[in-house]
């Protein structure tokens, strides 16, 4: 049976998601804490298989709190809650080691599309009939570039700033010169409709273009 914990300050959307997690097959018990101190105190106790963190704590930051959660919690999977503000958290995050993040205004189907990933901590686990997402898993990344309109060559731009490299790097990498990675980058942004890399790397995730 999987066990899951939900760090985030009280408030009527951690109830709702907390009843919709309880909803899923395989999920045998699912608590509640209100901040990094308070799961720092529940790791020391047990280990849960898969964690809902707030991206921006209230008393710590979200690349430190993962890895706090992944020193005491090694096999734990870890979700990021975000209100879809905060993309320069959510890279953070998913470059400390978060598999993925869950918007916390998003629409009810979208919300249980997110939580197909919490049987992934428990092989053979399923979701039941009423949870179960219209796609469970996240398109292929040309299948989701292609819905998106971005060319491979865009997507291989984007997969280069989510590692965090430079354009110069980049272009290295893909041997291009500087300038026509800047070139591609701004095409992607205006298709993607984000402001900078911070927003398209999030996008990214959210969309299935990165994994």
């Amino acid at each position: 049976m999987t066990s899951v914990v939900i760090c985030d300050p009280p408030s009527p959307l951690r109830r709702l998601l907390a009843q919709r997690v309880e909803n899923v097959a395989g999920i045998d018990r699912v608590e509640t804490v209100d901040g990094v101190a308070a799961l720092a105190e529940l790791l020391d106790r047990q280990q849960p298989d898969i964690v809902l963190l707030a991206s921006q704590p209230v008393d710590a930051g979200a690349p430190a709190t993962i890895r706090l959660i992944k020193h005491r919690a090694p096999l734990a999977q870890v979700v990021l809650l975000t209100m879809g503000t905060d993309p320069d958290e959510v890279v953070a995050g998913m470059a400390a080691g978060a598999v993925g993040y869950l918007a916390r205004d998003a629409a009810l189907p979208e919300a249980a599309a997110a939580l197909a990933i919490l049987p992934l901590a428990r092989p053979g686990a399923e979701l039941h009939p009423a949870q179960r997402p219209r796609a469970a898993q996240p398109p292929a990344p040309r299948q989701a570039a292609g819905a998106v309109g971005l060319t491979d060559r865009e997507l291989q731009v984007l997969q280069g700033m989510s590692r965090g490299l430079s354009n110069s790097e980049i272009g290295e990498d893909l041997f291009l010169s500087e300038d026509t990675i800047k070139t591609h980058a701004r095409r992607l942004f205006r298709k993607m409709q984000v402001r900078d890399r911070a927003h398209a790397v999030a996008e990214g995730f959210r969309k299935g273009l990165l994994h």
